[in-house]
């Protein structure tokens, strides 16, 4: 199958990196500088699961309807921060025009009305991922930490389409741990309840997990947190396993780790934040079940301050 991959930064550029290494046919949708930096010195990937350097495919904006035209994709990966949803919906629409399917595992869930609407709800997947990775100073994707891994799936609970079936066994031969799940929407659920208090504890209180739990009331705090989240899930219609919070909550209430969202990391280089993807928009789903959610309600308003206070874009 093809691939095209939007961006070559920290996720797109690893995942992308791997289907590439080991021989997918695997495009880079970039702009032009970044293009140019790969042609240079090729995607280079610095991660514990393994270095890398390789030639990629790239393409840019302007070139990208010819190309999506004279060689239809069948599948784009789309991994964009939530706050730059419409300009990459605009990039990859020749690809989507042309006949390909989209693959979003962007943080959060608001995304997908704007996919649904643009693109139709039969042509969009329900993706999620798990990994930590930034661009290096030099343009190297830096890989932090070991896990990095796909979920993807039928959002209707249908039987998956050829695409998914072609795209598991891309990701296994290049040993991506991947899951190919018969209820997406559940796994969303899972990630978005854990990574809403992750967000909404760290960057709340600008520590990681381990320095929050080692002060007095920080385990209550974080375990309050994540009972918020899961009770926004439930009003959901999407309870979260008991096995689950378990696992969720074991990472947040972990004794000496530096574990903190990406969030928080982009907070503390001054740039622009998923607040309302990720935290705004569990306190707005809270607010529509007349929920009380005084602990992420307060996180929320933080980034909006914070935010505020940012330089005019």
């Amino acid at each position: 199958m093809r691939i095209l991959i939007l961006g070559a930064g920290g996720t797109g550029g690893y995942f992308g990196g791997r289907l590439a290494q080991s021989g997918a046919d695997v495009t880079f949708l970039v702009r032009s500088p970044r293009a140019a930096d790969l042609a240079r010195d090729g995607l280079r990937l610095r991660s514990p699961l393994g270095d890398a350097e390789l030639p990629v495919a790239t393409v840019t904006a302007a070139q990208l309807p010819a190309l999506a035209a004279s060689r239809p994709f069948d599948l784009v990966l789309l991994s964009c921060k939530a706050y730059d949803l419409d300009s990459s919906i605009d990039a990859i629409a020749p690809a989507l025009q042309a006949g390909a399917d989209v693959l979003p595992i962007l943080n959060g869930l608001l995304h997908y009305a704007r996919l649904d609407e643009r693109f139709g709800c039969d042509r969009v997947i329900g993706g999620l991922c798990f990994i930590s990775a930034t661009k290096g100073p030099q343009g190297e994707i830096l890989h932090l930490g070991k896990p990095a891994s796909i979920t993807f799936g039928e959002r209707d609970g249908v039987p998956p389409r050829a695409r998914l079936h072609a795209f598991a066994e891309a990701c296994e031969k290049a040993r991506i741990d991947h899951l190919l799940s018969p209820d997406i929407g559940r796994e969303q659920w899972i990630k978005y309840s854990f990574l809403t208090a992750l967000a909404a504890g760290t960057c709340l209180m600008r520590a990681p997990i381990g320095r929050i739990v080692a002060g007095e009331g920080g385990e209550a705090f974080m375990t309050a947190l994540y009972a918020e989240c899961t009770a926004v899930a439930a009003a959901s219609g999407q309870p979260i396993p008991q096995a689950a919070q378990d696992t969720a909550l074991s990472t947040l209430r972990q004794p000496g780790t530096d574990l903190k969202a990406s969030m928080l990391r982009d907070l503390e280089a001054g740039q622009r934040v998923e607040g309302l993807q990720i935290v705004g928009d569990m306190v707005h789903r809270a607010q529509r079940f007349g929920r009380p959610v005084p602990l992420l309600s307060t996180a929320w308003c933080h980034l909006q301050a914070y935010e505020a206070s940012l330089p005019a874009r």
